[in-house]
């Protein structure tokens, strides 16, 4: 894989694309909305946070820790949520996923299509061996997509994260390679392009807590695929 690019990833009706300046607006109307990241953590309160967002997916991907698209739909290229496959063990091949929707666009199957293309780059393009999820009891929605797509429930935390003040149980799932039906994923990779010099440069910002490892360590949102 080459960790200088985010590649562009289409589905059917949605791509999996790299985040820009022009995506700030969008990706802050998904992050600050308190239902869409009522499992996940706090939300945005500032679009100053949406650019920071921006330097942090960049950070990560040179890192090697983490990579994290944008999922627009095809059709107006509009950001209507994200997908990261994060906490990446790249001795031992596995990594995790998160994601979040706008909640205008629930139960429209967008997720669907976008998380079949990312775990399929995630197997077949990336080598890994496993993916896993990390997700609230009470997500029914995510829980649901989750075993839609394969997914197995391995095992519950009791109080492992504390958002807003409030203890949160996890319930953790796993998906191996070995399971996967890969003919549920029909995508296509793009070839990619260089990261534009403005985005090279913001690596020197300051961070303020990454969204990718601090949102992305929960399944962003509740999502009605």
């Amino acid at each position: 894989m080459d960790w200088q690019h985010i590649p562009t990833v289409h589905a059917a009706r949605v791509s999996l694309r790299p985040v820009t300046e022009r995506d700030i607006d969008a990706l802050y109307a998904v992050f600050s909305d308190p239902e869409v990241m009522r499992y996940s953590g706090s939300s945005m309160k500032d679009p100053l946070e949406a650019k920071d967002f921006l330097t942090e997916v960049l950070e990560e991907l040179r890192r090697r820790q983490c990579i994290q698209w944008g999922i627009a739909r095809r059709a107006d290229d509009q950001i209507i949520g994200h997908v990261a496959i994060f906490n990446l063990d790249l001795v031992a091949r596995k990594g995790e996923i998160g994601f979040s929707l706008g909640r205008a666009y629930w139960g429209m199957g967008y997720m669907q299509e976008a998380l079949q293309a990312a775990i399929g780059y995630g197997f077949n393009e990336m080598g890994l061996r496993r993916i896993e999820a990390d997700t609230d009891p009470r997500n029914l929605p995510s829980i649901r997509l989750l075993e839609r797509l394969g997914f197995q429930k391995e095992g519950y935390l009791r109080e492992r994260w504390l958002i807003a003040g409030e203890s949160q149980d996890s319930l953790f799932y796993g998906l191996l390679n070995k399971e996967w039906n890969s003919s549920v994923a029909v995508y296509q990779v793009m070839p990619t392009a260089d990261l534009p010099t403005e985005a090279r440069s913001r690596f020197k910002l300051r961070v303020v807590g990454s969204r990718v490892c601090g949102w992305g360590r929960r399944l962003l949102g509740v999502v009605s695929a």
